[in-house]
């Protein structure tokens, strides 16, 4: 058991690599928020259902699930839609940086999902949060579109988060997954088709775009989202988002190397940026220590 949450870790703290990576394809793919989700579900979606197909996997799934899958798949749509909307509105390192305050919305949102008691010192955490978030925008209003989209976006990152961890135990992950993309797929198709959107031109794309959205798909959501959900049956909701947590690291760095100065901020948001991750960091410490502690004071003694 404890080697499996080692691989997890392991294995998901690559994919949350690939997480930093996606911000900067939302960045380089030249397409509008919505067209590009819904081309990264659509293609993800068939490239899952075609992999479910030819492994032979049956698609049955008990009502209950089938309603987690809704659900969540249209929490994970409006996610990626806002997600994608704030890095054209601003830029990745807002985006990441702002994406990074989920693990304490998860901390104070999963005693109500896992009936636990608040815990004092995530709520003095979570305050070291605000003041981060608040420094990170500072009073540069050039980027308050973004950072709205942003916090949105977050909100619905850790309500997705906490449904999959409580129901990803009951079903295949991998069945679960393809029901989620498959439904925002649908969702953002709905939106498409009430703006009018599908015309000839919705469908011609640039090379360069074609590529991105291929690596986009199929990498960056195939592969890494299908994973993120397994290693769910070994982690708890808050190592998720604890772990997502250094997204922004590798996505404001990836960001600075390959757009330079236009991800260049005020010295501002990187003290921010440091008070959240001091926060998200000491919260894992002080979690880790307490669960050591309950183990050790639960272990039947010798006589």
């Amino acid at each position: 058991m404890q080697n499996d949450k080692l691989r997890s870790a392991l294995h998901f703290h690559f994919i949350v690599i690939i997480f930093g990576f996606t911000a900067i394809l939302g960045a380089l793919i030249r397409i509008s928020a919505i067209p590009l989700v819904w081309y990264r579900m659509s293609l993800a979606t068939i490239g899952l259902g075609l992999v479910l197909w030819i492994g032979k996997r049956s698609f049955r799934v008990s009502k209950t699930i089938a309603w987690v899958a809704i659900l969540s798949g249209v929490l994970i749509a409006f996610h990626w839609v806002t997600f994608f909307a704030a890095v054209k509105a601003s830029n990745v390192s807002i985006t990441l940086s702002v994406l990074s305050s989920g693990a304490f919305l998860t901390s104070l949102l999963e005693p109500i999902f896992y009936k636990r008691k608040i815990i004092g010192y995530e709520v003095l955490f979570g305050l070291l949060v605000v003041v981060g978030l608040s420094m990170v925008l500072g009073t540069d209003t050039t980027h308050i579109k973004g950072f709205l989209y942003a916090g949105v976006s977050t909100v619905l990152a850790v309500l997705f988060t906490l449904l999959n961890g409580k129901y990803v135990s009951k079903t295949d992950p991998y069945i679960l997954s393809f029901y989620e993309l498959l439904v925002g797929a649908i969702v953002v198709t709905a939106l498409l088709i009430s703006q009018g959107a599908f015309k000839p031109s919705f469908f011609i794309l640039s090379q360069t775009d074609i590529l991105w959205l291929l690596i986009l798909a199929f990498v960056c959501t195939s592969y890494a989202f299908v994973v993120s959900i397994v290693v769910m049956r070994h982690l708890s909701p808050y190592s998720i988002m604890l772990g997502i947590n250094m997204e922004p690291v590798y996505g404001i760095g990836l960001a600075y190397v390959i757009f330079g100065e236009k991800e260049a901020m005020p010295t501002s948001f990187y003290i921010g940026l440091v008070c959240i991750l001091v926060a998200v960091v000491a919260n894992g410490v002080l979690k880790l220590k307490q669960t050591k502690k309950s183990k050790l004071t639960a272990a039947p003694k010798s006589n």
